[in-house]
């Protein structure tokens, strides 16, 4: 086993899930190299300091450009506003680092062509953190549609959803304000993420973007409440996607619906250790959907629990992205998603509020 030093830029929500999960995946996976949490890099010294204590970091700082140059620092995890990604992203690939970097990629389609481009210039391992399609049961759920389980698929239909801001009195925060901030820049990419995880590329797409709540309080909101889709994938499959911040009574609202010539497959966030399956054979009379308990048999599962229906959870997401970043670094391959898909997503934004502002079908090559 093989000791590398992890640097993580933010401290607050991911970063502390992201310190979490290094600290714990070389017992849960095994792996052969094993992190340590070198440096934390936090916007005051007092959130710092607290970070390294309450983290188990070896050191902080509040410049992430001391971070990143540090020679004790292997590779670097960024976890902080999409604003300062691409800056960050470049920086360490100058000097080789492999980079983890959190969704969305860069705060605009530009910035993510430019970490792309840098991460490949350097020949540098890189990450994405899509995390939500890393559950074992959306993991199986692609092996299924490798296997042709349902057939040839005829229809794809998913859905981002929550309801953090459907009361309409709630206030402003930094969340009402850009549009990398919105519903499209904040949601969207992990449901186009999923999207492209079992469809594979989007051809074409008809958008409509809406802020429904234009004022909080006395403050205007500047970006999207929610968005619809439809799309082609390059595949020749028709599809749909819907993304709110406003559906009331949403929680975890990463969900997807694909037919298919023999059966479907059905999935839920919110009951993130089951699939559902339903598989046209047998007696007309006994068809239904059969619901499939996560368990050691799926992928990723076994390093967690041995009992099956038991299931993983938020966390345990992230502990797999680390495993297979790390997994990355070990081996020098990438693995999806990488930069690349970073930037598809992005790609996929653009042309979808474009769209909706032409009112119009747009084709995301012209993207």
């Amino acid at each position: 086993m093989t000791q590398i030093r992890i640097g993580i830029v933010g401290g607050g929500y991911m970063g502390k899930a992201h310190a979490a999960a290094y600290a714990s995946v070389g017992t849960i996976f095994e792996t052969n190299l094993r992190p340590v949490l070198e440096m934390v890099c936090a916007t005051s010294p007092a959130s710092a300091e607290r970070y390294k204590a309450k983290f188990g970091f070896n050191r902080c700082t509040t410049n992430w450009q001391d971070l990143v140059n540090d020679p004790d620092v292997d590779a670097v995890i960024i976890a902080s506003p999409q604003s300062t990604h691409r800056a960050i992203a470049e920086a360490a690939f100058a000097l080789g680092k492999p980079v983890f970097c959190e969704k969305p990629l860069g705060e605009t389609l530009e910035d993510s062509r430019a970490m792309l481009a840098a991460a490949e210039t350097a020949g540098a391992i890189n990450m994405v953190g899509f995390n939500y399609i890393r559950t074992p049961a959306s993991q199986y759920a692609r092996k299924l549609l490798g296997e042709n389980a349902i057939g040839d698929v005829t229809y794809f239909r998913a859905e981002m959803t929550e309801d953090f801001f459907a009361d309409p009195a709630a206030p402003a925060t930094w969340r009402t304000t850009g549009m990398a901030n919105g519903c499209m820049g904040d949601l969207s990419p992990h449901i186009i993420n999923c999207a492209h995880a079992m469809m594979g590329p989007i051809k074409s797409l008809s958008a409509v973007v809406q802020t429904v709540h234009k004022m909080r309080g006395s403050e205007a909101v500047t970006n999207d409440d929610q968005a619809q889709f439809m799309m082609e994938f390059e595949n020749g499959v028709s599809g749909h996607i819907h993304a709110s911040r406003i559906a009331t009574g949403r929680k975890m609202g990463y969900a997807y619906e694909i037919h298919g010539s023999k059966g479907m497959i059905r999935f839920d966030g919110e009951d993130q250790n089951a699939l559902h399956l339903y598989v046209r054979e047998g007696d007309a009379a006994t068809q239904g959907f059969r619901k499939i308990l996560t368990g050691p048999a799926h992928p990723d599962y076994l390093p967690f629990c041995q009992g099956p229906g038991h299931g993983t959870g938020y966390q345990d997401q992230i502990i797999i992205e680390a495993k297979d970043f790390l997994t990355a670094i070990e081996t020098k391959q990438n693995i999806w998603p990488t930069f690349k898909e970073g930037m598809e997503v992005n790609r996929i934004v653009k042309a979808a509020i474009d769209s909706s502002e032409k009112r119009a079908w747009v084709n995301v090559a012209d993207y």
